[in-house]
């Protein structure tokens, strides 16, 4: 079951500062830069839904949320929500060492087929670089 937003002395799951639900959303103001947002912890485009397309009824990419998650989110700052999790950096070598990484687990798909089974299999793959990069950096720390 999803959570519920929290209405007082609530902060940034990531960068720990005190939210903003008074307005200025994305202002370039300490109070935009602030302000509270959700995100889900998986895309609910993955589960066939889009919030900016009520109604629109897509094809799930996952039919059971590989990590038990469907539905739950946390709640960030504007930049944290949408320009850090919403942006990641990927340079060239970034790509090209994935997709390598996507060819030797045979994820690649040279010519699309009605299928999304591999398309979900590289955001799991995808899941498992990122999770396994934390896990790295944590222990060097």
């Amino acid at each position: 079951m999803a959570q519920q937003l929290k209405k007082e002395n609530e902060h940034c799951a990531i960068c720990g500062c005190l939210l903003n639900r008074k307005g200025k959303y994305a202002a370039p103001t300490v109070q935009g830069r602030a302000h509270a947002t959700k995100h889900h912890f998986v895309a609910e485009r993955f589960f066939g839904r889009s919030a900016n397309r009520k109604g629109n009824v897509r094809s799930r990419l996952f039919e059971k949320c590989p990590w038990g998650l469907e539905g739950e989110y946390e709640v960030f700052c504007y930049e944290c929500h949408e320009i850090l999790l919403h942006n990641p950096v990927f340079t060239r070598e970034d790509i090209a060492a994935f997709a390598k990484l996507a060819r030797r687990k045979q994820l690649d798909e040279p010519e699309k087929t009605k299928s999304c089974e591999k398309l979900a299999m590289r955001v799991q793959l995808l899941h498992q670089v990122i999770e396994r990069g934390i896990k790295t950096l944590m222990n060097e720390v």
